[in-house]
């Protein structure tokens, strides 16, 4: 069964809106990262999916360069977020505004 490349590309941007709707309405730190690697999947399958269409192994490389970018952010983030965590009691983004300045 053959799947039309549209549907992959369509698929794509209901996910990246919904990682950018996430990120922007998200009080929280955990639900706004979760958000921004939802953003980079839908990204990947987006060109995943032009790689199919060209017959082209580039889109796969690079594919698997931004995978492993995810994961070292995912490392350094949640680092962060537990960091946070221990510091202020709270992961809510509008209670870390107070460490400006």
């Amino acid at each position: 069964m053959n799947v039309p490349v549209e549907a992959f590309v369509i698929l794509s941007m209901v996910l990246f809106t919904l990682g950018a709707m996430g990120v922007m309405l998200r009080k929280n730190a955990i639900l706004v990262f979760m958000s921004v690697e939802l953003m980079l999947n839908a990204a990947n399958l987006a060109l995943v999916a032009f790689a199919k269409q060209w017959n082209d192994i580039g889109g796969h490389t690079f594919v698997f360069f931004v995978m492993t970018v995810a994961a070292a952010e995912v490392a350094i983030g949640l680092a962060l977020i537990v960091a946070i965590f221990r510091h202020k009691q709270s992961i809510n983004i509008d209670d870390l505004h107070q460490m400006e300045g």
